[in-house]
């Protein structure tokens, strides 16, 4: 019988916070639980400290994960909560996703301040976006526009731009709408022309392998459809490249027992692209999105990778 709360390990964003918050509810849900059999414990990431550079710059997706991971292995959590496009695809040693929550949208949000979307903006405009994957979409349909890097929280992305340090940036949907946030959006990006990051929208739970008084804690909130669509995603990221230096996108929709997915992966100037769409079975899902790794990374060839690594 649990007599101490679970505790659950997060980053302290408030869009880290709100994700940890559902996370608890849900298992207060599952299990018939009284809050306080969940305490959420916060630690700052190297990630979070470091705001003046771009992930590739500083170390990759690691930097959001690492200090969480280290108490987890030690058991000083239960179990970590993150953003899952924030996850590298190789885990620590006895670590693994054991969860994902329900998917929310996983499209890119444009929040303009000049205009109201990407292709009204005005000649030599400047966005502002972190993210080596959208940077090179925006060069793919705008390479007129200027894109700088823009880090930190969203209240913080937010502020610089309504302070005019750029024209507009862009953002996860489904972050503004866990924030309730969603009024500040001026577009929505179709993921078919602007694909959003594997693994975009989704949270996730990680925890020590082996350990079964936490995964029959957490199995009851596992979100099927979304775990085995990101399940392919991760994948496809892994067989091409899982840092932060390769602009990636994907996207996996579940259809009964069938899988769809496209995948993108484009050169940083966005003026060089290999596609793939595909679909198999829901069983198959990891293996769907390796075979489309590894055919995309075939079909770049290695002068691909090699012109601008």
């Amino acid at each position: 019988m649990q007599t101490k709360p679970f505790r659950i390990g997060t980053r302290g964003s408030p869009l880290a916070l709100a994700q940890a918050a559902e996370t608890r509810a849900r298992l207060m849900a599952a299990h018939g639980l009284p809050e306080e059999m969940f305490e959420i414990v916060v630690l700052s990431t190297t990630g979070d400290r470091i705001t003046d550079r771009a992930l590739s710059e500083i170390g990759g997706k690691g930097l959001f994960t690492q200090e969480l991971e280290e108490q987890l292995q030690s058991g000083e959590l239960d179990i970590a909560v993150h953003s899952s496009k924030d996850m590298p695809t190789k885990l620590p040693d006895g670590l693994y996703i054991s969860a994902y929550l329900p998917r929310e949208d996983f499209r890119d949000a444009v929040i303009g301040r000049t205009a109201p979307s990407l292709m009204a903006l005005p000649n030599g405009a400047i966005v502002g976006s972190a993210s080596l994957r959208r940077q090179a979409l925006i060069r793919r349909l705008r390479p007129d526009i200027e894109v700088t890097i823009f880090r930190g929280s969203v209240g913080t992305r937010l502020r610089k731009l309504n302070e005019g340090h750029v024209d507009a940036t862009l953002l996860a949907y489904a972050g503004l709408k866990r924030l309730a946030m969603e009024k500040v959006v001026t577009e929505l990006l179709d993921p078919v022309d602007f694909p959003p990051a594997p693994a975009q929208g989704a949270i996730c739970v990680e925890s020590r392998m082996g350990d079964s008084r936490i995964d029959n804690l957490v199995a009851p909130i596992n979100d099927r459809p979304t775990y085995d669509a990101v399940t392919c995603e991760r994948a496809f990221l892994a067989a091409l490249d899982g840092s932060c230096r390769t602009p990636i996108g994907g996207f996996a929709i579940c259809d009964g027992d069938a899988l769809k997915f496209s995948g993108l992966i484009l050169t940083p100037d966005g003026r060089r692209e290999h596609a793939i769409e595909t679909e198999g079975k829901r069983a198959d899902a990891e293996a769907l999105g390796a075979r489309a790794g590894e055919a995309v990374r075939a079909a770049a060839g290695t002068d691909f990778f090699d012109s601008w690594s």
